[in-house]
């Protein structure tokens, strides 16, 4: 539905009248969902839940970020597992040995894996016909009410392991139970969701009988899994005449967040600060965050998704906890492993999940991805030297929670550029918040020492040129033999360019200017991009173009997320972006999943194609998310935009979903910021506000009548913006900032800023 925003726009200064999202942005039912992936996503990145109905009960499913089996697979420690051994089996015509010790074991062993806590439920039977069941997003609260009055509100705390219930108009006293995972249930249970010991089962894991113990109003749930690891779940009530309230947590041993405490402990603080108290706070945190950046477009299929997808990424993502993993804290509650163990996939999936949080001006939040990398750095240079050789970084393809090798498709899970790919992110930081500390003892390590391991694995071909001794382009040709290349990927090639690029930056930046020409001269020795003799494409490799839809688009990397092609940088590079993007599109997607429409979205936004771009986001939200919005990877209209059509869900579609509209609303790369630069050819009317820019510049603005009528800029470092002019020939005046301190090159309007300085530029027809 498209709707007018001329109401939505008025500006008071340049701030929108509205800081919060409205109720419809939220979800609201007039029934339970039956199964955990439609449940009501609560969480702090630490603990997570999912209101859901099962059977007769209420069921509240319970997750921790930590809780983790990582026993090791043997196979992945043997010492011919090197990729000196894999391209000598590639060579030989002869990969069934690497894949016996690399991608058997992950689908043969039911750990490492992501497990689930417990579950929460109440008797149904007791309260009738529902009448609502919604999730408020500007509160982070689940609110249920029933047709006989009755009342209840759930939420877990914005920065503390607790959830909360709250039942007020009970018509009968209602206790909780607390259920454990089907861990130890006997041999033909009759739950129809675990009927038998597969090999999806969680039984598989093997772990003893817990103990529980139950008082007049609490229950305590100890569970031991995999070697020294236990976890616990406490839960306390208070019953009064109509009323019910109640705290539970989940602690891990040994833990990933600290300070460690008791789930028993944390539930007897909560209880102690009281109802009132937690929620306030609760209320102020996110209050704060949804001020850090709001969006009105006039397409509230798209508008709602975004604010559905923001509300997610800050339920799942906090500084401190675990970043976010395919299913982040919402792991399957079926009796069964999560879908692909609920793991770490760095071939796209970690990626596009903290894409969103730069532009859309939440880097603390995405710090949790990078704090976690940085610690797990010790482990990635043992496996670094230990299968490539080399003295630099690289990250296994598929990781666990200790940032161990989990194996996998041997082609992304041993992939020599997964560091290349997650020091994009380290750049991105450093980019969007100009934190000269983060460059100078974060962003610029990781990349020197990433950019170390690429150069000493690479060799020389016949021409001279530096290639990788072999080569891959993820998920294309799935796990045959034909998936490797002697030939460099554009793939491959796209982050090693960027890598030895960025290095050279981040090092000139620093002052190292001999480290800073050592970059440049090994990036000269690279060739350039593979492409099609008459079209100009991107291919897949020299001599081999993609030949049918496909999923994964790694053959595009330089286009976007990298921007290394960029149409900014003149006519060669806009005919490789066009004839490259015109040919993703004669090839169909009838192999695409979600993610591939989110992803799209983003790279039609980047080439400033709006109408490709919205078209793209809007079948993502149609037919590739289920109704509480969770990204279920098929197509799940069924009306042909996919031949997938199951339904795994994982989150890294509706987090590149976010940044998708936000490539819309506001652009920045290579020096240059672009507002409204890729708006749908029907838009007339948009605004967002506080959307960050690379050089740490806060921007705001209208669109009102097909024209941009303010922009706010906040120079939160200081430094020289460079904007595309927004107002093209039509007058327009500073607010803030004298006329004659705005230059102009070319298009673009010049404006040197001091640290903290604010000013409007105003459309004054």
């Amino acid at each position: 539905m498209v709707r007018s925003l001329a109401f939505l726009i008025i500006l008071v200064g340049s701030q929108p009248l509205f800081a919060q999202p409205y109720p419809w942005h939220g979800l609201r039912f007039s029934a339970f969902a039956t199964s955990w992936d439609e449940g009501i996503p609560l969480g702090n990145g630490l603990v997570g839940a999912l209101l859901w109905q099962k059977g007769n009960s209420l069921r509240l499913s319970l997750d921790r970020a930590d809780l983790w089996d990582m026993r090791p697979i043997p196979e992945l420690e043997r010492p011919e597992l090197k990729y000196s051994w894999i391209i000598e089996q590639v060579r030989r015509g002869d990969i069934k040995p690497v894949q016996q010790l690399t991608d058997l074991p992950y689908g043969r062993d039911a750990a490492p894996t992501k497990i689930p806590a417990a579950a929460l439920e109440f008797p149904l039977e007791l309260l009738g016909p529902v009448r609502s069941v919604r999730l408020s997003l500007d509160s982070a609260t689940c609110f249920v009410e029933w047709a006989n009055g009755a009342r209840c509100m759930m939420f877990i705390h914005a920065t503390s392991p607790e959830g909360w219930f709250r039942f007020d108009n009970l018509p009968v006293p209602l206790l909780p139970d607390l259920v454990p995972p089907p861990y130890a249930a006997p041999a033909g249970s009759p739950d129809t969701d675990n009927p038998t010991v597969d090999g999806q089962d969680l039984r598989r894991l093997n772990y003893p009988p817990p103990q529980i113990t139950r008082g007049a109003n609490s229950i305590l749930y100890r569970q031991t899994g995999f070697g020294n690891f236990r976890y616990e779940v406490a839960l306390r009530w208070i019953s009064s005449p109509g009323g019910l309230l109640g705290v539970w947590s989940v602690s891990a041993d040994p833990s990933y967040a600290q300070p460690a405490r008791h789930a028993s402990d944390e539930v007897a603080a909560a209880l102690g600060r009281g109802f009132s108290t937690e929620y306030s706070s609760h209320l102020r945190w996110w209050k704060t965050f949804w001020e850090r950046s709001t969006i009105a477009i006039p397409d509230s299929l798209l508008e709602r998704q975004w604010y559905l997808d923001t509300y997610k990424f800050g339920a799942a993502s906090r500084r401190g906890s675990p970043p976010i993993t395919l299913q982040a804290i919402w792991t399957a509650d079926n009796g069964k492993l999560p879908p692909w163990r609920g793991d770490f996939h760095h071939d796209l999936n970690t990626q596009l999940s903290y894409w969103p949080c730069y532009s859309g001006n939440r880097l603390d939040d995405g710090l949790a991805f990078l704090d976690w990398l940085w610690q797990t750095r010790p482990a990635a240079r043992t496996y670094t030297q230990r299968v490539f050789g080399t003295s630099g970084l690289n990250f296994p393809g598929v990781s666990t929670l200790a940032g161990e090798q989990m194996g996998g498709w041997m082609q992304y899970s041993f992939s020599p550029t997964v560091s290349a790919w997650l020091a994009h992110h380290f750049y991105l930081h450093w980019r969007y918040s100009m934190d000269r500390d983060f460059l100078k003892t974060r962003a610029y390590p990781w990349i020197q020492e990433t950019a170390t391991h690429l150069e000493q694995l690479s060799v020389r071909d016949a021409n001279g040129k530096r290639k990788l001794p072999l080569s891959s382009s993820p998920e294309i040709n799935d796990n045959r033999i034909t998936a490797w290349f002697e030939q460099t990927t554009n793939y491959d090639l796209a982050l090693v360019r960027w890598a030895f690029s960025a290095a050279a930056e981040l090092a000139e930046e620093l002052g190292f200017l001999a480290e800073a020409s050592h970059w440049r001269v090994v990036l000269s020795e690279w060739p350039d991009f593979a492409l099609s003799a008459g079209e100009k494409k991107l291919l897949v490799a020299p001599g081999t173009s993609l030949k049918e839809s496909h999923r994964h688009f790694s053959h595009l990397m330089a286009i976007h997320p990298l921007g290394l092609l960029d149409r900014a940088n003149g006519e060669r590079d806009r005919e490789i972006i066009g004839a490259s993007l015109a040919d993703l599109k004669r090839l169909g997607t009838n192999w695409w999943v979600g993610y591939s429409f989110a992803w799209a979205g983003s790279m039609y936004a980047r080439a400033r194609y709006g109408d490709e771009a919205a078209e793209a986001l809007r079948t993502f939200a149609r037919c590739f998310v289920l109704p509480n919005s969770f990204h279920a990877n098929g197509d799940q209209s069924r009306s042909g935009k996919s031949k997938f059509t199951y339904r795994p869900v994982t989150l890294e579609g509706n987090f590149a979903f976010a940044q998708g509209i936000q490539e819309m609303l506001l652009q920045s790369q290579n020096g240059r910021v672009a507002v409204f630069p890729a708006i749908p050819s029907g838009w007339r009317d948009a605004h967002f506000s506080t959307l960050r820019a690379e050089g740490a510049f806060l921007v705001s603005a209208s669109l009102q009548n097909g024209a941009v009528r303010r922009v706010r800029i906040r120079a939160e470092q200081g430094g020289t913006l460079r904007l595309a002019d927004p107002f093209g020939a039509a007058p327009w005046r500073p607010i803030g900032i004298a006329r004659d301190r705005i230059g102009r090159r070319n298009e673009l309007l010049e404006i040197v800023c001091t640290e903290g300085e604010e000013f409007d530029l105003v459309r004054s027809e």
